[in-house]
């Protein structure tokens, strides 16, 4: 028997007899579960490295591998003569323990299907871009997700399930743009027919939906000028190296630019199980076509001094910084919420390196509340530019945690009457909500003041945090729950 068998049968042992490769366990062993897997990816890499160089792990020491092995390589040409392609070479890698949370063959594209490997250049840039350095990964929270739609025909059947992790913000930004299709693009009907489109959504218009959302954020982001689609292929683009760390998606990326939109939207709907398909780490390949899109010099330049890269590690999971919120909502990774570039202080003095905020207005908003953020007096004054989109659709952030507002009346923005009285309608993507909250926003009566001005305690602390996130648009504005057990 080889080694090579030998050590993915010790390989495959282990997993299956400790305890905690257990993939439906609770957040507290994900933790756990990312150090084996990562120790193994590690295996992974030793392995990919002694291959390359013709190397064995003998008892004690690491020796050259027989000369007639090597032979062997050196005689694998084609009958020109030259040394086969680099696609043979990669091929051999394919070869490596099964990897951790690995892509099912379906949802991993032939590379006979065009585009480009990644290299390790590039490989090595996202992670610095996403992270800040080549060593971290996407834990499991990442790595399992994907965009998951409810059920068709159902109340919700527009509506995508959002993770726990940080990976939830990404697809309620994606949420808030199937909205928008669904609304604005493909239905041009009143505000009621619209809005019952949303609860006949088939699985096949779930797929366009999605593909539409995905496309129009990665278009955003390439300037409307051109794309870059990563998938996953079944073989490994190149050798990893000694400060690498291997994470078995990264470096299987092949890499699809297109120059027309209607291009990249059919490409990513024949391929939308990539992106929709349990185990597709479908999250994941969108973010990396995001920064593919937006291409790693000019997210270098949208960053300001405040700002190195996208994700940050808080409580044991990556979260997502404003810039990487800001490039999914405008195409631009500018770090804050704020109007305009920032060229001086609060005192008037000059800043040493000006802060980079919001351009221009975009289809979707932002809006943000934080109790914990407003009793610190670090509570983010969100400009103007996300505030009020073109489109009646915000994606908020309350405590920490992303849902979507939206209105199906385009004229909310456009027309001051129509904000005396109006309706928002609120998703905040867990399962525990079985229908789509439909809330009456009132800016002419304060109601809601009333009694308060009497009892202790500020009103921030009295009333739910959807409420006083939609204050920070309208301010003073009463809200009633219509029956509804106000949440959030």
């Amino acid at each position: 028997m080889s080694r090579a068998v030998v050590l993915s049968i010790v390989v495959h042992t282990v997993a299956l007899l400790c305890p905690s490769i257990q993939m439906e366990r609770d957040h507290d062993c994900n933790t756990e579960l990312d150090e084996i897997l990562n120790q193994i990816s590690d295996l992974e890499k030793w392995r990919a490295i002694f291959n390359e160089h013709r190397l064995e792990l003998r008892k004690y020491c690491v020796t050259e591998r027989p000369p007639e092995k090597a032979k062997t390589d050196e005689d694998c040409e084609d009958s020109a003569g030259k040394p086969q392609s680099s696609a043979k070479e990669r091929q051999g890698l394919t070869n490596l323990l099964p990897a951790p949370y690995s892509i099912p063959r379906t949802l991993a594209v032939s590379p006979s299907l065009g585009g480009l490997p990644i290299t390790p250049e590039l490989a090595g840039n996202l992670r610095r871009i996403l992270f800040g350095n080549t060593f971290h990964v996407f834990n499991y929270e990442w790595k399992k997700s994907f965009f998951k739609f409810r059920e068709p025909y159902s109340d919700l059947s527009y509506a995508l399930e959002a993770e726990k992790g940080g990976s939830r913000a990404i697809q309620m930004v994606v949420q808030a743009n199937i909205i928008k299709y669904l609304l604005f693009t493909c239905h041009n009907n009143s505000d009621g027919c619209r809005l019952q489109s949303l609860r006949e959504v088939d699985e096949k218009e779930q797929e366009r939906a999605l593909a539409a959302a995905l496309t129009d954020i990665l278009w955003a982001a390439g300037e409307e000028r051109g794309v870059t689609v990563s998938l996953v292929t079944s073989g490994y683009c190149f050798t990893p190296h000694l400060d690498y760390k291997l994470d078995n998606i990264t470096e299987r990326l092949q890499l699809f630019s297109f120059n027309k939109k209607k291009d990249v939207r059919s490409f990513i709907y024949e391929h939308i199980q990539c992106f929709k398909d349990e185990g597709s780490h479908g999250v994941i390949l969108f973010l990396y076509s995001l920064i593919l899109s937006r291409t790693i010099t000019r997210l270098r330049e949208d960053l300001d001094c405040t700002t190195s890269h996208l994700l940050h590690l808080s409580l044991g999971n990556f979260g997502c910084h404003q810039a990487l919120m800001n490039l999914l909502l405008t195409g631009r990774a500018s770090p804050n919420v704020f109007n305009g570039t920032l060229h001086y202080g609060e005192d008037g003095s000059p800043l040493e390196k000006p802060l980079h905020g919001v351009l221009a207005r975009s289809d979707v908003g932002y809006l943000h509340w934080s109790r914990e953020l407003l009793e610190r007096n670090q509570l983010p004054m969100v400009g103007s530019m996300l505030k009020t989109p073109k489109l009646p659709i915000w994606l908020c952030s309350i405590n920490g945690t992303y849902s979507v507002l939206f209105s199906p009346n385009r004229c909310l923005l456009s027309d001051w009457k129509m904000e005396h009285l109006f309706h928002l309608y609120f998703y905040n993507g867990q399962l525990t909500q079985q229908s789509t909250a439909l809330l009456t926003v009132d800016t002419h009566s304060h109601h809601w003041e009333i009694g308060v001005k009497d009892t202790q305690g500020d009103p921030e602390k009295r009333f739910p945090s959807v409420e006083m996130t939609i204050r920070t648009k309208w301010e003073g504005a009463a809200i009633d729950w219509n029956n509804t057990v106000p949440f959030f």
